[in-house]
């Protein structure tokens, strides 16, 4: 039956199969965000379908804009993308919100394969790892130097 339904009867099939699936985000009526993968996976990613007033006799709209995406490559999103709009002039015509968010979880190892994991993120460990040294190295000669009064001190047993 969710071939052929209205969207409002999607809606509703949407709301019932999703319900208490943390993944699963309804913005409005018209507009769901799905995460695939855990939030601390490192190719996880958010897709946003929206519907215009003719879904879905015509395409819904899917966007990979939100900030949780800010971290995979625009060429990963857009091969992303391009395979989701595969899925929709398949399914075009039927209800397919629920067929896109089913085909993005089940393809999300093959979306993500390019994808390099925690690239930007080993790069700033290491530098905050490198940072503290040379402050630390700067205070140790500051130790090793001697203060007035040593100094006197040492100039007085000469």
């Amino acid at each position: 039956w969710l071939a052929v339904c209205p969207p409002q009867m999607e809606l509703e099939a949407l709301r019932s199969i999703y319900e208490g699936d943390l993944c699963f985000r309804e913005l409005s009526p018209v507009s769901f965000q799905y995460r695939i993968g855990e939030s601390d996976d490192p190719k996880a990613f958010l897709i946003e379908v929206s519907w215009p007033e003719t879904y879905p006799q015509t395409a819904p709209v899917i966007s990979m804009d939100a900030f949780f995406n800010n971290t995979i490559s625009s060429a990963i999103k857009r091969s992303i993308l391009d395979k989701l709009m595969v899925e929709v002039e398949a399914n075009l015509g039927t209800a397919m919100t629920y067929t896109l968010f089913e085909y993005a979880k089940d393809n999300k190892e093959l979306f993500m394969e390019n994808q390099p994991v925690n690239t930007v993120t080993s790069v700033s460990n290491s530098n905050v790892i490198g940072t503290p040294d040379v402050p630390a190295s700067k205070k140790k000669d500051k130790k090793e130097q001697l203060s007035k009064t040593q100094k006197r001190k040492l100039a007085d047993k000469t």
